[in-house]
């Protein structure tokens, strides 16, 4: 088969090279990969930024859908010709996250799906909606997971995102879309901030209620307390990072939630007066580092109930692996980028 190993640090090394195909073994599922979609996270990955200590060789990608094309001995979810996607977080199954349950993760602390075929647990896969191509469910594990997470759950599966509340997303990313989708999904008014006219423009399309160009106005948390006629959103997608995150607690409203997710425009603060709006507005702020298979299957029931589709900007071919990374780090994108691993 053919991989996509990162053997050395850097987008300029990332060459598809000829292993052979794993054999199963008792619990296994050798999976046909037939789609990948890329993540920042896997753009970090490959440039050594995410773990510059990472051990390679590492197959890169947590993100795959695929066709299930044998099974090892006592497999029972899965059976040959089930069309599933991998579980990011292989050992977080359902519950509470534990330190154990976020070992394993594919594509970094595992071998990912820019491969051929990927071996992996049977206890590590879900069958995706029937009216998905492989393309588009190949989306769904870390970006689709992580806002379905935000919303539904965000540290506490018993206060969801409610109709009428309003919902912050920031950018057009991946993971900002499916808040957009699952947001008006849930009968959430779904607010956004993007750098460019186009992609608002392309946003309000799929139900964005009110776009702000944040190159136009800097201090979009002003214009999301002016939307909300000064009360401030109820939660906030936050993707951005250091150079967002004071905004997020400015525009939330008191008791609102900060789900913390990316670290687009870096990791750290040094901003002194941080702490203060959280005190101030008892906010609650939550880290989501994507989810369970139990949130992936229940997101996937709410997708196939609402005939929800991803959405893809650009598929790419298998040979074609660089430039999609490239395409990825431009941060032109609009939704989800995707690799057609097998035609």
């Amino acid at each position: 088969m053919r991989a996509y190993p990162v053997t050395q640090f850097g987008l300029d090394h990332l060459q598809p090279i000829e292993l052979p195909t794993p054999q199963t073994s008792p619990g296994t599922v050798l999976i046909k990969v037939h789609a990948v979609s890329l993540n920042y996270r896997d753009l970090m990955v490959v440039k050594g930024l995410y773990n510059p200590r990472m051990a390679l060789p590492r197959i890169p990608c947590s993100d795959g859908a695929g066709e299930v094309v044998a099974v090892g001995e006592g497999v029972s979810r899965v059976r040959v010709g089930d069309r599933v996607c991998g579980v990011f977080m292989q050992r977080w199954l359902d519950g509470a996250p534990t330190a154990e349950k976020t070992k394993a993760a594919l594509g970094g602390d595992a071998d990912g799906m820019l491969t051929e075929y990927a071996l992996l647990h049977e206890d590590g896969v879900v069958r995706f909606p029937e009216h998905l191509s492989y393309e588009e469910a190949a989306t769904l594990p870390c970006a689709g997971v992580t806002a379905w997470n935000a919303l539904r759950h965000a540290g506490d599966p018993a206060n969801p995102t409610q109709p009428g509340e309003t919902v912050v997303i920031q950018g057009t990313g991946g993971v900002s879309i499916f808040a957009l989708q699952f947001g008006r999904l849930l009968g959430a008014r779904v607010i956004g901030t993007s750098s460019s006219e186009e992609k608002l423009k392309r946003a309000r399309s799929l139900g964005l209620d009110e776009g702000c160009n944040y190159k136009e106005r800097p201090d979009w948390s002003k214009w999301v307390t002016e939307t909300t006629s000064g009360k401030g959103a109820d939660r906030i997608i936050e993707v951005g990072g250091a150079n967002t995150f004071g905004q997020s607690l400015r525009a939330a409203r008191v008791g609102g939630t900060i789900a913390q997710i990316g670290v687009l425009s870096g990791a750290s603060t040094s901003d002194p007066v941080a702490l203060t709006p959280i005190l101030h507005k008892m906010l609650r702020v939550q880290g989501i580092y994507v989810g369970s298979r139990a949130m992936f299957e229940q997101m996937n029931d709410a997708i196939a109930k609402a005939s929800l589709h991803p959405v893809v900007d650009k598929v790419f071919n298998f040979d074609q692996a660089a430039q999609a990374f490239a395409h990825m780090e431009s941060a032109s994108h609009f939704g989800k980028i995707v690799i057609r691993v097998t035609p």
